[in-house]
């Protein structure tokens, strides 16, 4: 069986390179860009910046912020209407993985009529949309390197995962310099959603020898430099080891795939509506301790690469030091527990389950795990994370 590695076409990384955005863009061919800005960032210095790196290189643009967290279907109808109106021929996404999977899907929905739920699943887009540029303002989805872009629809009540390479970015732009300004609970959410992305790549079904160099290595970024951007935000070495390993982390698990862990963080986020960098991080501990036996070769390498265990151990102690490490690394971070992001109330949370078990297996992402769950194992491991 071959395996097959997508990436963008042109990445740039390091401090500053965001002001190469209209020198890249127009080497794209980019003549009319639809900038689909986070909300947060569609004013201030930064836009102001890129706005005059476009305009310098004889590129008009628009902005699209009309969206929210976890976007929805009627988000990306929305932009397209105005991509239209504009008569833009391409986009340019700055923000975090929202913003950017409403960019993605507002591209390739352009040339693709019809409800997105036709999309939902792998390889169901027909036809080549716009170029997409991009330039994340988090250290955390790896978006900008994806082929994957997660919309919600709301009249079905789930969180669909559309993957096809016509999703991946023409371009990424990777300037650390837009991450100082995290908060730490951000930093610390969205830095064990990078965690989550490298050990998925790498224990997954679909791992592959492209794909686990990437995740390894991103994997080690983490484990040096997270604890380090979430005491300190201005430490820029630390920011930018995370920017990389953001990247890192999508390069990786969408040329392989993710698993367990997002199975059911999809799911948890509707029904709770949390961002999806803690609903990955507040299940990575749990859904680890149950997974570890079906691939404790793949756990073990994980430790090792972390420094929890020499290569003399055995792949059992070594597995089960990851799982304490990741439920330390929880707990020094900060991140709450299940029951304190979804209001307490044990009962009403275990009347979900059946449903986000169910959605979670209709995902597909199980299926990739090393040891495949069961809905009623789904559901009690959503229990024994609270």
């Amino acid at each position: 069986m071959s395996d097959r590695f997508d990436s963008p076409s042109v990445i740039l990384t390091g401090a500053g390179c965001r002001r190469e955005t209209g020198s890249l863009m127009a080497a794209l061919g980019a003549r009319r860009t639809l900038l689909v800005a986070d909300p947060f960032f569609a004013s201030g210095p930064f836009m102001t910046e890129l706005a005059g790196s476009l305009a310098d290189a004889g590129i008009a643009h628009e902005v699209y912020s009309a969206f929210q967290p976890d976007p929805t279907e009627e988000n990306v109808r929305a932009g397209v209407e105005r991509c239209r109106a504009f008569e833009a021929d391409s986009i340019l996404a700055f923000g975090g993985g929202s913003g950017i999977d409403v960019a993605k899907m507002v591209g390739a929905s352009v040339a693709n009529p019809g409800p997105l739920s036709r999309f939902e699943g792998y390889h169901r887009i027909p036809n080549r949309g716009l170029s997409v540029g991009v330039i994340p303002t988090t250290a955390g989805t790896g978006s900008e390197a994806t082929k994957v872009a997660v919309i919600t629809d709301t009249d079905r009540g789930v969180k669909m995962m559309i993957l096809d390479p016509k999703l991946m970015p023409a371009a990424a732009i990777v300037d650390y310099e837009l991450t100082l300004s995290m908060p730490p609970p951000l930093t610390a959410h969205v830095g064990v959603d990078t965690l989550t992305h490298g050990i998925e790549a790498f224990v997954s079904r679909k791992a592959n020898a492209l794909t686990d160099p990437i995740a390894l290595r991103s994997i080690d970024r983490v484990q040096r430099y997270l604890g380090r951007a979430w005491k300190d935000p201005e430490d820029r070495e630390a920011r930018e080891g995370m920017a990389l390993a953001a990247l890192e982390g999508g390069l990786a698990f969408t040329n392989s795939s993710v698993c367990l862990v997002h199975g059911m963080s999809r799911p948890l986020g509707f029904a709770y509506g949390l961002p999806h960098g803690l609903s990955n991080a507040v299940l990575l501990p749990t859904v680890t301790r149950f997974s570890w036996r079906g691939g404790a070769d793949r756990y073990a390498g994980v430790a090792r690469v972390m420094g929890l265990a020499s290569p003399r151990d055995g792949d059992a102690y070594a597995s089960e030091a990851l799982v304490d490490r990741l439920d330390g690394l929880n707990a020094e971070l900060e991140v709450p527990r299940l029951r304190d992001c979804c209001g307490g109330d044990r009962g009403a949370f275990r009347s979900t389950l059946e449903k986000m078990a169910a959605d979670a297996l209709n995902s597909g992402s199980p299926g990739n795990n090393p040891t495949i769950p069961a809905a009623e194992e789904i559901m009690e491991l959503y229990d024994s994370a609270w």
